[in-house]
């Protein structure tokens, strides 16, 4: 199953094209910037039944007249098997397509990022036939954009510096700067650069980190995710209240209440089975006696 920090390092590059050309001055490789992009079809099957994909395929037409295909790869580990379908997608382009193509792998982590740099030669040792060389983007050479204004200047950018970071120690910083950002950004360009972060740190602890800032500092967006945030807190504030008045009303009958009770009961964040607990808090005689039928 593809893992959304996978979509958002590759999907990133579909919804702002012109990432790749802020991509490459970091990398410090020099190419034209694209005066116009195609998103071109990722199937790259053949006739006989050996399905193959690369995860985002691009056709830059830059302003020195080369187009360039740009085919973008999220890599979340080590994979022996990747160099060499990576030569076959790279050979396939170019002869399906009769332009060059180029790609870049896109990682979370130094020890991907690093595997995945190396050259590697196809064929013996005394003549490689092929080699590979892809351009990588990670967290080893993106940006920490931590600071507003550098944040606004280049928002695609910010958010694959957050994407590329999401393990960084440093990313409390990153997405403050980016969120900052995003307060008078209109609508329309902010959400989808909010899903993309949220769908880009996955399951991290920065994810909800995230969560929180789209929360509080753009409370006022109507994206699918703010929604979902806000949903979840309502939901969460009704099962804190309700738990309140179980060990409330245990208190007010005099009733001990032990530790593990306590804790279960204020750690339960469902409304409707909280409100069962509450119900049998009325006529029970001890407190397990409200998780009784369980």
């Amino acid at each position: 199953m593809v893992s959304s920090p996978h979509e958002a390092m590759h999907r990133i590059f579909q919804e702002y094209p012109g990432l790749f050309s802020r991509v490459s001055e970091v990398l410090g490789v020099d190419f034209a910037p694209p005066t116009s992009v195609t998103v071109l079809p990722t199937d790259l099957t053949e006739a006989r039944p050996v399905e193959r994909r690369v995860d985002t395929l691009l056709r830059l037409d830059t302003e020195d007249g080369d187009p360039l295909l740009l085919a973008v790869e999220a890599q979340g580990k080590k994979d022996p098997a990747k160099p060499a379908s990576w030569a076959y997608y790279l050979s396939y382009l170019h002869t399906k397509y009769r332009l060059q193509p180029l790609l870049l792998v896109v990682c979370q982590d130094r020890t991907t990022a690093e595997w995945a740099s190396r050259t590697t030669h196809i064929g013996p040792p005394q003549w490689p036939a092929l080699t590979l060389r892809p351009l990588v983007a990670g967290p080893h050479n993106m940006p920490r954009i931590t600071n507003t204004a550098e944040a606004r200047k280049d928002l695609a950018l910010a958010t694959l510096s957050a994407i590329t970071h999401a393990a960084d120690p440093d990313i409390g910083a990153i997405l403050k700067a980016l969120s900052t950002a995003l307060r008078d950004t209109p609508e329309t360009i902010a959400d989808p650069i909010v899903e993309l972060t949220a769908q880009g740190l996955g399951k991290l602890p920065a994810a909800q980190h995230w969560r929180n800032l789209v929360a509080v500092d753009l409370s006022f967006y109507t994206s699918p995710l703010s929604e979902e945030i806000r949903d979840e807190g309502r939901a969460e504030g009704r099962a804190q209240g309700i738990a309140q008045s179980i060990l409330l009303l245990l208190e007010q009958r005099d009733i001990v209440v032990p530790v593990a009770a306590r804790e279960r009961i204020t750690s339960c964040g469902d409304p409707e089975m909280l409100r069962h607990w509450l119900a049998r808090t009325i006529t029970a005689s001890c407190a397990e006696e409200i998780f009784a039928e369980e």
